[in-house]
């Protein structure tokens, strides 16, 4: 066997592997936009009959998804399918949440349905919460297609994993990065540009919390980056813009960098 040969054997073999292991990224994003739309369709109102069927054909099309690279014998595809439906209307009634608040919070939007249907923030926060009810059934691979599909499209990097809660709002979306072991509380909001991310890289840490705790109520202005799993931003804060925090910041305080470049807590 020529040298050529031996590389395209191990090639074919290599991508077997892989590709077994692995969900028809076509097929994934398909489901995700028919599963959005299904949810809040922009353009027509479908006749109360015609709900059922098209659910039906999405909860379909989402086993098949699993089934083309789990095994049966190893992953309940059908009790993971049926719960992750059963979740559907509080994933809907969450994302309502969000939509509400970005549009109380933003002075250009003019209503919910411009939020939902136009803002790349609510997109983002869209295939996040969708993606994350994935990755709490345990499902493999799939919810990072979605995540990076969404991260592609939005600017906004959400790693599945990662807790945040309702409402949550994310203002312009572009360069916006929360790590998969973050925790974000309730009515919180975030602008463009800040990080949430981790003070180290290793793949040793990949069981340690990397990323930062955001309680309740607070507000983190553009360009703002937050370092550290021990980092807490306190309930009712207000982190302001170019900020570069790698320590906790008690509740009910605003932090801001001044134009001398230091950093000050109120």
């Amino acid at each position: 066997m020529s040298k050529i040969d031996e590389f395209l054997d191990r090639l074919h073999q290599t991508h077997k592997a892989e590709w077994e292991a692995t969900p028809n990224i076509q097929d994934s994003i398909t489901w995700l936009n028919n599963l959005f739309e299904f949810l809040f369709p922009n353009n027509r109102l479908r006749k109360k009959e015609t709900y059922i069927g098209i659910l039906k054909k999405n909860q379909i099309d989402l086993e098949n998804i699993l089934l083309s690279y789990l095994d049966p014998g190893q992953f309940d595809i059908e009790g993971t399918v049926e719960r992750f439906y059963e979740s559907l209307e509080t994933i809907y009634n969450n994302l309502r949440r969000d939509a509400v608040k970005i549009n109380e919070f933003d002075p250009a939007s003019t209503s919910v349905h411009e939020v939902i249907v136009s803002y790349p923030g609510f997109y983002a926060i869209a295939v996040y919460r969708i993606a994350h009810w994935l990755t709490e059934l345990k499902v493999p691979v799939l919810p990072r297609i979605l995540s990076e599909y969404a991260h592609r499209n939005t600017g906004t990097d959400i790693h599945p994993a990662a807790t945040i809660g309702v409402p949550f709002m994310i203002d312009h979306s572009t360069g916006i990065v929360i790590g998969a072991t973050a925790i974000l509380g309730d009515n919180v909001s975030v602008y463009q540009g800040v990080t949430l991310g981790a003070l180290q890289v290793a793949k040793e840490l990949a069981e340690t919390k990397r990323h930062p705790t955001v309680e309740d109520n607070v507000i983190i202005y553009a360009r703002t980056t937050i370092l550290g799993g021990k980092t807490v931003i306190g309930k009712n804060s207000i982190i302001g813009g170019n900020v570069f925090l790698t320590k906790s910041v008690a509740p009910n305080s605003q932090v801001f960098n001044t134009h001398q470049l230091r950093i000050e807590v109120k």
